[in-house]
């Protein structure tokens, strides 16, 4: 069988507080949903803009440290894959989800300090709170518009 891939990199804001719940079997799961800004330029040369929205999950750790530390307009980056369910809905018709399973969750901006988090922190030996202080974090503006100089990338 051939190998597959299913890995997604998102950049966006919350839409909403995350919502942390506990499974029957007590593993901690977060929901919630990221806004993700995109623009491109129509054929008839003007600027388009666009708003694309994903649910996400997060369990375990990642997800009691992502209910802990964000909140709804908190900007953040999120590694992980996507996963569909399906299920019948009371009224007999067939419903179907598609969401991001986080991996990883970076914390780019807030006063509450930029974090690098990923779902197996729980097995590794990181503190429970940031192990950065915002002011630790480099974070730049880019300016999405100006296409990318290949010569500025080191590899």
């Amino acid at each position: 069988m051939a190998k597959s891939i299913n890995q997604v990199i998102l950049m966006g804001n919350l839409t909403r507080d995350p919502e942390l719940r506990t499974t029957s079997g007590g593993q901690s799961v977060c929901s919630f949903s990221l806004a993700i800004n995109r623009s491109w330029t129509g054929s008839d040369g003007n600027t388009q803009d666009a708003v694309d929205f994903f649910d996400v999950v997060a369990w375990g750790k990642l997800g009691e440290l992502v209910n802990q530390y964000m909140s709804k307009g908190r900007r953040c980056l999120i590694t992980g894959r996507l996963s569909t369910s399906s299920w019948e809905a009371q009224d007999g018709s067939k419903r179907k989800r598609v969401e991001v399973v986080a991996s990883d969750v970076t914390f780019l901006d807030g006063n509450s300090g930029g974090g690098d988090y990923s779902s197996n922190a729980a097995s590794e030996s990181k503190p429970a709170a940031p192990a950065k202080k915002q002011d630790d974090v480099v974070i730049e503006d880019v300016d999405e518009t100006k296409p990318v100089d290949l010569s500025d990338i080191p590899f």
